[in-house]
């Protein structure tokens, strides 16, 4: 059986999560890329093909030219509804491409969510030259691209003149792109993990973030939280059913603020930066062979067997300023007090970097698991105190 897996840039998902499974399950995989001399350094056993993977049509044709496919799957945010598309003409199982429209297109999914009633929030699409001053939005707004990824050029505005301002600076990075202005959306900031086969959906927990501070958005340490209560994750699940998501994985970040549960955005994707790998292990489960079967068409267990007494926390040692690496610690793996802890350098050493204010800023990922929170908490904490890094100018 071939399955076409479709990315863009090399990511953690892919290469140590998505592409074994695929082996373990006795798959060809064809990956098709803008970028396959990325892909072929970082994983050369699969075979890789140049693809202008944004546009459907190439991935239709690239495909049709190729071998028969029985699966074509991303992990991508930004190709989420390009692999439905080219899975649907093909006549295989796919995510609803109107719904991976809707969730990748920031203005879409808050014009959806509010025609269904579902919690709308106050949000207005700024075209490419529009003027944000004419908006009427509620202050302190965030303006985010319409399309963008993680918490990209994602900025907290608190009048109109600082909203004026962060969109000129945006707009530099990014010319020619629409914008989202929307209201803060106040309390704690949650995600909900969830995976589907259009006939069942089986929650996997999620994760409590801690941001940096404003007016940026950088997830800065994960905390998982095994089941979220009822009432916040019925309201969760029925913003992402007026939405039309159910299939595959899906990462959907939200808070909570006196009981009320409000989207901040949709990845209908796994959850990245190491999250999903983490889940695996904390769950005990093939999470990755599952979500490639569902791609299939195989269904999905009733139960999945995932255990429910672990505990974790994902801390991201950010780069502070602009400037080169010049001293940080290598990979680890060790057992502390009973809590597997595991450290991966996400920027090498010798490497320059601009600041970003996202998630490029990382410098490496500490991954905890255990079955005590605190416990787990403080190993993490420790460990991260011991270690150096050193960014010169």
């Amino acid at each position: 059986m071939r399955l076409y897996l479709l990315a863009r840039n090399p990511t953690d998902s892919v290469t140590d999560g998505f592409l074994p499974a695929a082996r373990r399950l006795g798959l060809d995989v064809t990956v098709l890329t803008d970028q396959p001399g990325a892909h072929r350094r970082r994983a050369p056993e699969p075979e890789t093909l140049g693809c202008d993977v944004r546009d459907f049509r190439a991935v239709i044709g690239r495909i049709s030219a190729h071998h028969r496919p029985d699966a074509v799957f991303t992990n991508s945010d930004h190709l989420q509804t390009q692999a439905a598309l080219a899975a649907d003409y093909f006549g295989l199982p796919a995510k609803s491409w109107r719904a991976a429209h809707a969730t990748k297109d920031k203005a879409e999914m808050r014009r959806r969510l509010a025609a269904a009633g579902a919690d709308p929030v106050r949000a207005a699409e700024l075209p490419a030259g529009a003027d944000p001053a004419a908006l009427d939005v509620p202050y302190p707004c965030v303006v985010k691209p319409r399309e963008g990824v993680a918490s990209e050029d994602v900025v907290l505005a608190a009048d109109p003149a600082e909203l004026v301002r962060r969109c000129e600076e945006i707009r530099a990075r990014r010319p020619g792109e629409a914008l989202v202005v929307e209201e803060f959306l106040a309390g704690e900031l949650y995600t909900l993990e969830t995976l589907g086969d259009g006939r069942v959906r089986h929650l996997l927990g999620g994760f409590h973030t801690d941001l940096s501070p404003p007016p940026y958005f950088v997830e800065e340490r994960m905390s998982y939280v095994p089941a979220h209560p009822g009432p916040v994750a019925a309201q969760v699940l029925g913003q992402l059913d007026a939405l039309g998501v159910g299939f595959g994985a899906c990462h959907t970040e939200f808070t909570v603020s006196a009981g009320r549960a409000r989207l901040v955005e949709v990845n209908y994707r796994a959850i990245g930066d190491q999250c999903d790998l983490l889940l695996t292990r904390l769950l005990g489960i093939p999470l990755f062979a599952h979500i490639l079967r569902t791609h299939l068409g195989e269904p999905l267990p009733a139960d999945l067997g995932a255990r429910t007494d672990g505990r974790a926390r994902l801390s991201y040692p950010c780069a502070r300023t602009a400037g080169t690496l010049t001293a940080a610690p290598g990979p680890a793996d060790r057992v502390v007090d009973g809590v597997e802890l595991a450290y991966r350098p996400l920027r090498a050493v010798g490497e320059r970097h601009e600041l970003h204010r996202t998630n490029r800023d990382f410098l490496g990922v500490a991954r905890g698991i255990g079955t005590d929170q605190r416990q787990v908490d403080r190993v993490v904490a420790d460990f991260l105190a011991a270690q150096r890094w050193e960014i010169a100018p």
